[in-house]
């Protein structure tokens, strides 16, 4: 179920560039330059995947992302969402499309998600809508959020999925077969909410055993889970964010991770 760290897996490659292991995800982000400025100094601080969505903030999310990281900096990926929330036929993914690439003032979006599954439009309609923009030049790769392996299955029939994104952490395991149909399949997992949650008794001694902090261990954890897993903890503190980081340096004994699975 797991493999011990190692130096290599630190990263991993999405959209043709390597990154670390952990990014940042930006739903309460938005348009100030306070927060303009903390998006540089993440960057600088190594941050390598940046994560939003059409809907954060009612779009403040991505212009701030666009104001700050444009043109994209070499080495970090900036990934968004459309289709949220019933708006995943093609004409509305199109639009969103088109309001992403302007906000996030780029040519072509490294990873463009479908947000969410629409019960009123085809998983294949909703993903051909995306896939026609990847074949244009203007998405780099697909990727899919909040899905089961069968969904999974039947967007790959379309387009070529390189990401998919779900609810998952220490407490939420629901997505446990996603998981492990990712890692099988080379797909990168990327955990939304990596941590909120509370955790086993175990984590707080873990965590004083290695120095850390209890979300620093939260996040070894998902690391050691799989070594396609790129967790993405929201924050608006350029401290948390270093903090995050620094899980990438821990490595959980066999005993401390099965304590916590």
């Amino acid at each position: 179920m797991s493999s011990q760290p190692s130096a290599a897996q630190r990263t991993l490659t999405v959209a043709g560039t390597e990154i670390a292991r952990i990014g940042l995800g930006t739903n309460r982000l938005t348009s100030t330059p306070e927060n303009v400025a903390f998006l540089r100094e993440a960057i600088e601080s190594g941050v390598g995947m940046v994560d939003t969505a059409h809907v954060y903030t009612d779009g403040e999310s991505e212009r701030a992302i666009g104001e700050a990281l444009s043109p994209g900096p070499d080495g970090v990926v900036i990934a968004t969402k459309g289709g949220y929330r019933g708006s995943g036929n093609p004409a509305a993914l199109r639009e969103q499309i088109e309001q992403s690439l302007e906000s996030l003032r780029t040519d072509a979006i490294d990873l463009y998600y479908l947000h969410r599954v629409d019960p009123e439009t085809p998983l294949p309609v909703s993903i051909g809508a995306i896939a026609e923009h990847r074949e244009a030049g203007r998405i780099r790769e697909v990727g899919v959020s909040s899905v089961d392996v069968e969904q999974i299955e039947a967007a790959r029939e379309v387009a070529p999925i390189a990401v998919v994104q779900n609810h998952y952490n220490l407490e939420e395991r629901g997505s446990d077969d996603v998981v492990d149909y990712c890692e099988e399949n080379g797909i990168v997992f990327v955990p939304y909410f990596p941590l909120r949650a509370g955790g086993p008794p175990a984590l707080r001694e873990i965590a004083e055993h290695h120095d850390a902090s209890p979300h620093q261990i939260a996040l070894a954890w998902l690391l050691r889970r799989s070594p396609v897993m790129l967790p993405i903890p929201g924050t608006l503190s350029i401290e948390h964010l270093r903090e995050n980081l620094g899980a990438l340096d821990i490595e959980l004994t066999d005993e401390e991770f099965e304590a916590l699975a």
